[in-house]
Parts: structure tokens; C-alpha cells; sequence
């Protein structure tokens, strides 16, 4: 009987892209994610760039798209991610995975996402040391927020802002009727 080898972050690094494409490495084994649909790469794309010119404009520190990070063996990309300047340092963009973990982690539910399979992500997250994890469901008109000071569900009528990017807000129904 043959053993199966679980990868790890270094050979899931040296995987080709086409293999690695919109795959992540969870407990040793590559596991698909989710395609994205219109909508949700819109969200993606409208948080990643209000996001960026807020971050860049105050010099706060660094905000990514489906950037992967090193989750204590496991490969996750969050659909946006914001690390702040103290950890700027650590970035290596010739890396595949940065070996560290973002400040804040943002999830956009899927079509095809298992709520739970997310919450458990998010869960992940802030056990390996994320600040603060979001879900966004474009669906409900919902963000879902963790950090060791909430576990909140917001409305449209809430406000999607953190204190690790100051001066930041935004209204989430505002975000989804960009869609």
C-alpha cells in the first residue's frame, strides 16, 4: 500500500502555477476554491482598491488581493488582506506564500462556499494570529466580523471599518450597490 505525502508551504511553493491556480493547502492536500462569479470580483476589487488608496495615502502599511499566507502549514489566500508597516518588512514578493499572516483577513461568501467551511476559515485565521477577519455576503447584504473585541453580524446600514486602518469606513450597503 502506497503512503500519501502531505505537502508542505515550500513544495506547494514550487507547484506550477497551473496546478497552484485557485487552489489552497489545507492539512497537507491541495483543495480547490471556489470560482469566482462577477459580483464577487467586483466587491473584491472596489474593498481592495478603496482599501489601497486609503492604506497608500497615510502610509499605514500594505493591501493585497488573493494574497497567500503561510497559516501554520496551510496556504490560504484571503480575497483581500491588510497587513500594517511593522510587518512590511516581512514581504517578499518573489514568494508565492509570505511566511507570516496579515493583520486583517477579508473572505466575499461564493456561490459555491460552504458557510461553514468559511466561518471555520475565518476561525483559522484569527487562531494563527489575524487581528481581525471579515465575511462579506453579497446574498444577505451582510459582513460577519471577528477580532478579539466583536464576533458581530452587520447590516447594509453598518458601517465596515477597523481600527488597524484609521479614518477607514465605509457603509456596506454603499460597498454592495456598487454591484
Amino acid at each position: 500500500m502506497a503512503s500519501l505525502t502531505r505537502l508542505t508551504i515550500e513544495d506547494f511553493e514550487k507547484l506550477p502555477e497551473a496546478i497552484a491556480v485557485n487552489r489552497e493547502l489545507i492539512d497537507g492536500e491541495l483543495v480547490d476554491v471556489s470560482g469566482n462569479t462577477g459580483n464577487h470580483n467586483t466587491l473584491r476589487e472596489w474593498l481592495t482598491a478603496l482599501l489601497l488608496l486609503h492604506v497608500d495615502k497615510n502610509k499605514l502599511g500594505r493591501v493585497l488581493a488573493e494574497q497567500e499566507y503561510d497559516f501554520q502549514g496551510n496556504a490560504h489566500g484571503p480575497d483581500v488582506s491588510f497587513f500594517g508597516r511593522e510587518k512590511t518588512s516581512l514581504y517578499d514578493g518573489k514568494l508565492r506564500v509570505q511566511r507570516f499572516v496579515p493583520d486583517l483577513a477579508i473572505e466575499i461568501v461564493s456561490q459555491n462556499d460552504k458557510f461553514e467551511a468559511l466561518m471555520k476559515k475565518a476561525q483559522r485565521y484569527r487562531e494563527c494570529g489575524v487581528k481581525e477577519a471579515w465575511i462579506f455576503s453579497i446574498e444577505m447584504r451582510e459582513a460577519y466580523a471577528f477580532s478579539d473585541r466583536q464576533r458581530t453580524i452587520l447590516g447594509a446600514d453598518s458601517d465596515f471599518r477597523s481600527d488597524l486602518i484609521p479614518g477607514f469606513s465605509i457603509r456596506i450597503g454603499d460597498l454592495l450597490d456598487r454591484l
